[in-house]
């Protein structure tokens, strides 16, 4: 339980410091998009006797210490199901093709591109368009996401 502790104070203090590097990078934060976590048992010692919950609990540790240390510097978190973020995506885009849309953002920004590059960028713009209030009105392609931390 000490461990899970140790680690869990660490994961806080490097979601800080990972925050510090994006605010360098990226010049203007609209939200951070995180994937939405699973219920777990409220305790650790629970934790640690459920399987479903002992193959879930480090990832969403990692996910809260982010969105706490997001919170903390005034950044909206979105946490998104990664089953409807495309459809949610393509709905503020107003796209209907939204593969031709991710091609063409592809060309810009280069490889890698895979599923997961996609999954972020779908959450991105959803987080983005909610806080500008339409993905018309997001400024640039310049999104920071995290999509499977």
């Amino acid at each position: 339980m000490e461990l899970v502790e140790r680690v869990r104070v660490s994961a806080e203090r490097h979601a800080v410091l990972a925050l510090d590097a994006v605010t360098t990078a990226v010049p203007r934060i609209l939200g951070v998009a995180l994937r939405k976590c699973p219920q777990l048992p409220a305790t650790i010692a629970e934790r640690i006797t459920d399987y479903r919950a002992q193959n879930n609990a480090d990832w969403v540790m990692y996910r809260k210490a982010l969105a706490s240390a997001a919170e903390a510097r005034g950044w909206p978190v979105h946490r998104y199901d990664a089953k409807s973020v495309f459809g949610a995506a393509r709905q503020a885009l107003r796209v209907e093709d939204l593969d031709a849309y991710f091609l063409q953002v592809r060309r810009a920004v280069g490889p890698p591109w895979n599923q997961d590059h996609k999954l972020a960028m779908a959450a991105a713009i959803v987080t983005a368009s909610a806080a500008v209030g339409s993905a018309s009105n997001i400024p640039t392609l310049n999104f920071a996401t995290a999509a499977e931390i």
